[in-house]
């Protein structure tokens, strides 16, 4: 499971992506970039107190984009022997013969290529063996099959894996890093009068030390199964809706496509032109920091070697920025904000309310725990998503309810926050607290 094992070292890799981009220069190419991806690992799922599946990955790929008079082309290859290189080289070449000039296409400007690459913590090797794999699968599904209700099982998995990535262009420029990321999984089932119910827990990290233990993952899918039992439509009505964590994470994925470059150039996105304008509520503050340590999104440099900055987007509710490539930007009159490839540990700054105090706040209201369906616009901000969760009277769940859509536009959502949570949920290059959207409109009965 080493990396040290492979045949590709980094010094291995940057090689093969300088004869890249010497091969491009060779072929005729004006500016070119190069990058290089491997990563190996296991998986393992066991289902009731079996082994269900066990797989190894070993994968590696290597990307070629050439740079003509603004005529772009890009091919990639899984071959790292150089036979195949030249002809990746010459497949983009070729392409690039074929493409309409571009004016807005080429590599970032040399001005913004990071200049040093910071030591993150990405790397923690977990060197687990399949059957000590296994075990922890075993032990985390059977822990969560103690419980009464559960039923049945969609088992528990483990994955490792651990991987290199590098990237180099003609400005000089050539950064690596090496990575991991391990996460344990449950999926189980409960079974009440009939009726069944299906929900899960997972955690992740870099570091396998901070991976929450195995009976806990266990239990906590477990809890969060039998509760959803005897769940029930309600009324359609206008509501309070607390978000949970997991699901607030999804409200600034939106918010994040809204201010993509590509969304904004192509005139599809509900925020164009709203920089420096009120877009959240003012107890809202965005930030994006590159640099934590161990961070799920962190980076020195993002896929076209741009040095990576923390900057606040939104700050008191007032969009301060965009998410930006070095070609969205040009095709905007800006600047690159280092985000080609999406951001980096985006966060919703928390309040100093835990979710049950969230919920003593709303009194009535619905608290959204799951989100099915893709029913969101990003051109209008229109959003209708089928929702499971629980119904809060007197601050305190009641029951659960399922088979709801929650409704509104995401340009009023984001205005009607009108409390953050401190529950902050880390299993993700973006973290997010609880929220408390101060009305929407839930379609039920």
């Amino acid at each position: 499971m080493e990396l040290q094992k492979s045949p590709y070292t980094n010094d291995k890799l940057e090689g093969l992506v300088q004869l890249c981009l010497d091969e491009a220069k060779k072929q005729g190419a004006t500016s070119a970039e190069a990058s290089v991806q491997i990563e190996h690992g296991l998986s393992v799922t066991a289902r009731l107190g079996e082994v269900e599946t066990l797989e190894h990955n070993n994968d590696c790929a290597l990307g070629i984009t050439i740079y003509n008079n603004n005529k772009k082309g890009s091919a990639s290859t899984t071959s790292f022997k150089p036979s195949a290189i030249k002809d990746a080289v010459s497949a983009a070449c070729n392409i690039a013969k074929f493409t309409e000039e571009d004016n807005c296409a080429g590599l970032a400007d040399a001005s913004y290529m990071a200049t040093s690459i910071q030591d993150l913590a990405l790397d923690y090797p977990w060197g687990i063996a399949p059957d000590e794999a296994i075990d922890i699968a075993i032990e985390c599904e059977n822990k969560a099959r103690e419980f009464d209700k559960i039923s049945n099982s969609d088992g528990a998995t483990v994955n490792t894996s651990r991987g290199s990535s590098i990237y180099g262009n003609t400005h000089g420029f050539v950064g690596n890093y090496t990575f991991t990321r391990h996460n344990l999984s449950c999926v189980v089932i409960a079974e009440q009068d009939g009726a069944m119910q299906r929900d899960y827990w997972f955690t992740t990290s870099r570091n396998p030390a901070n991976l929450e233990s195995p009976a806990s993952v266990g239990e906590r899918a477990a809890n969060r199964t039998i509760s959803r039992l005897g769940a029930r439509k309600i009324p359609t009505c206008t509501t309070p809706v607390i978000f949970e964590a997991n699901m607030a994470r999804t409200l600034l994925s939106h918010f994040v496509g809204a201010i993509s470059g590509g969304a904004l150039y192509r005139k599809a996105s509900f925020l164009l032109d709203h920089l420096d304008k009120n877009v959240f509520s003012d107890l809202v503050t965005i930030t994006e920091d590159p640099h934590i340590k161990g961070g799920l999104g962190s980076s020195s440099f993002d896929m076209e070697g741009v040095a990576t900055q923390p900057r606040t987007l939104v700050e008191n509710g007032v969009l301060k920025g965009y998410v930006l490539s070095s070609y969205s930007a040009r095709k905007l009159g800006m600047q690159t904000t280092g985000n080609a490839g999406g951001v980096h540990n985006l966060a919703l700054q928390p309040g100093s309310q835990s979710l049950d105090d969230l919920m003593k706040d709303m009194q009535q209201g619905l608290l959204v725990t799951e989100l099915i369906g893709h029913g969101v616009n990003n051109v209008t901000g229109d959003y209708s998503r089928g929702a499971v969760g629980y119904w809060i009277e007197n601050g305190e769940i009641q029951y659960p309810v399922e088979e709801i859509t929650v409704a509104g536009n995401l340009k009023n959502i984001f205005q009607k926050i009108i409390a953050v949570g401190n529950d902050v949920d880390q299993r993700s290059n973006i973290r997010t607290p609880s929220v408390l959207i101060d009305a929407m409109m839930v379609a039920g009965s």
